[in-house]
């Protein structure tokens, strides 16, 4: 398996785990130094940090889901475009992703996810109006 490959398949293996919250999966695909940037909202710095936000996900009330629409690669960088899809109760809000990952020795360490406060607010507003009229 190529560098590339291997950056893509580590990227969809978290995913994956976050999905069906294996928080210790997730976690062991992280750097212990890893930057994790919600561009516009402040960095997450190092592995035991990141880890507290995987496992509120991993809370039963709360959950994750995404939808890859594209991926690429190039060597240790892959870029995601995405739907994120974040659970809590029965609200499910969806939103428009794009994000950089760039591996170290095989594990993410930088995580830099780029999306429109707008659409992630209409996403509030939608998932909210399917939970009223029961859809």
């Amino acid at each position: 398996m190529t560098e590339t490959q291997q950056a893509t398949e580590t990227v969809l293996d978290l995913f994956d785990a976050l999905r069906s919250r294996d928080t210790d999966r997730a976690m062991s695909l992280l750097d212990n130094r890893i930057v994790w940037h919600n561009v516009g909202l402040p960095k997450v710095r190092g592995r035991a940090n990141v880890g507290k936000f995987m496992a509120m996900l991993a809370k039963p009330a709360f959950g994750f889901d995404v939808i890859v629409h594209n991926i690429a690669a190039d060597g240790n960088v892959v870029l995601t475009e995405r739907t994120d899809v974040l659970i809590w109760r029965r609200l499910r809000i969806e939103f428009w992703v794009c994000g950089t990952f760039e591996l170290r020795d095989g594990r993410i360490a930088v995580w830099r996810d780029y999306f429109d406060t707008v659409d992630f607010l209409k996403g509030v507003v939608r998932a909210s109006f399917r939970v009223v009229v029961g859809r």
